[in-house]
């Protein structure tokens, strides 16, 4: 069994660490992102931002605290997932980063907030987007062959079975990539509460996931396939966790990003 402990993501705090977060299924992060929104009006947008802006930040510490120059493609599947790639798309390229990103399905079948992030990011002037079905193999592994990193917005904690067509062929590539890959929440297609892969999955340099580490990036499969574990503030209050009977303690006394790592216990 793993438990966590916590680290800076980039400098040492005074003071004790704060006690180590619970990890939640699946099924109980959907209901915290339900409650979020329709009893204590903590929009998905808003999530949103959060999680694009936090996931920024761990590209840049990933590449060694510098963007400016750096080549970033962002893989972003069809879901609330790939929102929150497409708003780390735009918060890397106000850091300086030359940022691509390849969409695994057409842009009319993205969730919601998955088109308001698009259009945001193409409104400020960004020449970034792409579908798979329009690259071929060769160009598709180019376009990755030549990133210093890859985002791995496909699949959230939402996953249900192996992933498959344009998405399974989208997540290929980045795994032939040869470059590091930071994913969103989990890598994608480990399943959330298993840490296991029903068939495809991305194997990550390092993963940032949101509000609270899942149970399956707690299990020995899933901290191989994650890599490097952060934690990203929502904004979530701890009345939201009382409703749920979790007691999330105070994860982000230190910060709104923090790195967790592994006890073997």
């Amino acid at each position: 069994m793993l438990s966590t402990s916590f680290a800076s993501p980039s400098v040492s705090s005074a003071g004790s660490p704060p006690a180590p977060p619970p990890a939640v299924t699946a099924a109980q992060m959907a209901e915290v992102d339900r409650l979020a929104v329709d009893r204590f009006g903590v929009d998905l947008l808003q999530m949103m931002e959060l999680a694009g802006s936090h996931l920024a930040e761990v590209v840049r510490l990933e590449l060694g605290g510098d963007l400016r120059g750096r080549t970033v493609v962002v893989a972003v599947g069809p879901g609330n997932n790939g929102g929150g790639g497409l708003a780390a798309a735009r918060h890397l390229a106000n850091r300086g980063a030359r940022v691509h990103a390849v969409l695994a399905r057409p842009a009319a079948r993205l969730a919601e907030a998955g088109r308001h992030q698009l259009a945001t990011l193409l409104g400020m002037g960004a020449d970034c987007c792409v579908m798979t079905y329009d690259l071929r193999d060769d160009d598709l592994a180019a376009m990755l062959g030549a990133a210093d990193a890859v985002v791995d917005a496909v699949l959230g904690y939402s996953l249900r079975g192996a992933p498959r067509d344009e998405v399974a062929r989208l997540l290929g590539f980045v795994n032939g990539s040869g470059r590091p890959v930071v994913s969103l929440d989990v890598p994608s297609g480990v399943d959330p509460d298993t840490g296991q892969a029903p068939g495809l999955a991305v194997a990550a340099a390092a993963t940032l996931t949101l509000a609270l580490p899942k149970t399956g990036l707690l299990t020995a499969a899933g901290r191989a396939a994650a890599g490097k574990l952060y934690l990203g503030d929502l904004g979530l209050p701890a009345a939201l966790y009382a409703r749920l009977g979790i007691e999330p303690g105070m994860p982000f006394a230190a910060g709104p990003l923090v790195r967790l790592e592994a006890l073997d216990v």
